[in-house]
């Protein structure tokens, strides 16, 4: 059992002793933290959006941190199950002074967290995080009186606003999709995603939509985290049905990858290289994704006259660096896709329609447009951490032992291998080291990682 306090949120899992869980209290403590700062920060503004993910502890989370903002003296705007970039979008179309998306993304069903945004619907900086953290620790709340207690109301369009910012967004081409008539098959992982994909499908004028765990359970009918091991019913479904694309999302609908008409993987990894490639074609400019993701990104980028930026894991790292280069597209390697000119957050479905807009004009299969991009293959794995374990050791024995290798330290460690690579860091969201490696050869990055996993078994002894 967990808690963990990073700049990606509060995250948790349910039950448990206060303080080692996201308990009710802590839930609480934290929500009123936030509350608080966005109130001294404008005393004038008091709306606060809120939504959350199918989870099984969703409506109970909901109702504790609408209530704590209410006590505060602010105002909530509830919108109900919901997806993380619509929650994102609505705090602007909203005029918002802030949100919270209640949703662990790629989390297992025990897990839930409060994701913290700020007036332009973007995840609060390091700076705020700390600041609430401070709040938190210390309980600086001050809630209001009966009088001034804040108002609940619920809003039941944003899905359609979101949807609609995406159908009037240039570079989405619903003629071509609508005339490609493609056969879609959708995991939609038994939360969000079962209402939100199939609509904005629907409005781009796909009409032969297949929804796999398509019931808003929170009883996840597999791992949510959308990786090949996790999605093989939905490239058996995809070849069963003869369909030309199949679909995964998350649980809050920011990470997306996609399954050839062949039932093979598109590659997570590629979701961001494809719509990059698109976006590329008409809008010359800069990429960013993070550190821990491929370098097929930076290919596809220099083909097109633009140039390549890397960031630390996160989104937030992300969109900093998006912002400061003046990126045209880009997110992480996990699926997720950041368009800045909708709005400064991983969205899946932005991300389907634009990848459906590329792959209608370029009049090529999945698999074929997947088999026009660099090869590379990552291999992705991680280490349970222990509470007493000692990141700095650990770290401290691996850049002596690699110390004639070049090591980039701003995000834990990268180490460059002539063209290969690896990336070791500790998760935002969860108790584990991440070890992502990366060559042009699927043994040597299996191999690589094996190797680096040792090192960090050794460096813990």
């Amino acid at each position: 059992m967990a808690l963990i306090k990073s700049i990606s949120g509060i995250r948790g899992t349910i039950g448990g002793i206060p303080g080692e869980t996201l308990s009710p209290i802590d839930v609480v403590r934290f929500t009123a933290a936030y509350g608080s700062m966005l109130i001294n920060k404008n005393e004038d503004n008091k709306k606060v959006v809120i939504g959350r993910d199918g989870r099984i502890s969703g409506s109970m989370i909901q109702g504790l941190v609408s209530n704590t903002l209410i006590a505060l003296g602010l105002d909530v705007v509830d919108v109900g199950l919901s997806t993380t970039p619509t929650v994102e979008m609505a705090v602007v179309f909203e005029n918002a002074v802030g949100g919270i998306i209640l949703t662990a993304s790629h989390n297992p069903k025990e897990w839930n967290a409060l994701k913290l945004l700020n007036e332009k619907g973007e995840f609060i900086n390091g700076e705020e995080g700390k600041q609430l953290l401070e709040i938190a620790a210390k309980e600086e709340f001050k809630f209001a009186g009966v009088d001034q207690l804040g108002k609940y109301t619920t809003s039941n369009d944003t899905l359609e606003k979101h949807i609609a910012a995406i159908l009037s967004y240039p570079l989405v081409d619903i003629n071509a999709i609508k005339k490609a008539k493609f056969k879609v098959v959708v995991d939609a992982i038994n939360s969000s995603g079962a209402i939100a994909v199939p609509e904005l499908l629907k409005a781009l004028g796909a009409k032969d939509i297949t929804v796999l765990n398509g019931e808003i359970t929170g009883q996840f009918a597999h791992n949510p985290e959308p990786l090949p091991e996790h999605l093989r019913d939905l490239s058996n479904e995809v070849n069963k049905q003869g369909a030309h694309i199949g679909i995964a999302v998350d649980p809050d609908v920011d990470r997306l990858c996609f399954v050839c008409e062949d039932g093979s993987l598109f590659g997570e990894e590629y979701t961001l290289v494809a719509v990059a490639d698109y976006v590329l074609q008409h809008r010359k400019g800069n990429t960013v994704s993070n550190m821990s993701s491929t370098r097929a990104l930076k290919d596809i980028t220099l083909k097109h006259g633009g140039e390549y930026f890397s960031s630390a894991v996160g989104e937030v790292n992300v969109v900093t660096k998006m912002k400061a280069v003046n990126a045209v597209i880009g997110g992480e390697g996990n699926g997720g896709i950041i368009v800045p000119d909708l709005h400064y957050g991983r969205d899946a479905l932005i991300g389907i329609a634009l990848f459906l807009s590329h792959l209608a004009l370029q009049k090529k299969t999945v698999k074929q447009l997947r088999n026009s991009y660099p090869d590379y293959f990552i291999s992705k794995n991680k280490i349970e951490l222990q509470k007493d374990v000692n990141i700095d050791k650990i770290f401290t024995h691996i850049k002596k032992k690699y110390k004639k290798n070049p090591i980039n330290t701003e995000d834990g460690l990268k180490i460059e291998f002539d063209n290969d690579w690896v990336h070791l860091r500790t998760s935002n969201t969860e108790p584990i080291i991440r070890i992502y490696a990366e060559s042009n050869s699927e043994t040597i990055a299996a191999n690589i990682a094996k190797r680096i996993m040792g090192d960090i078994t050794e460096g813990m002894q």
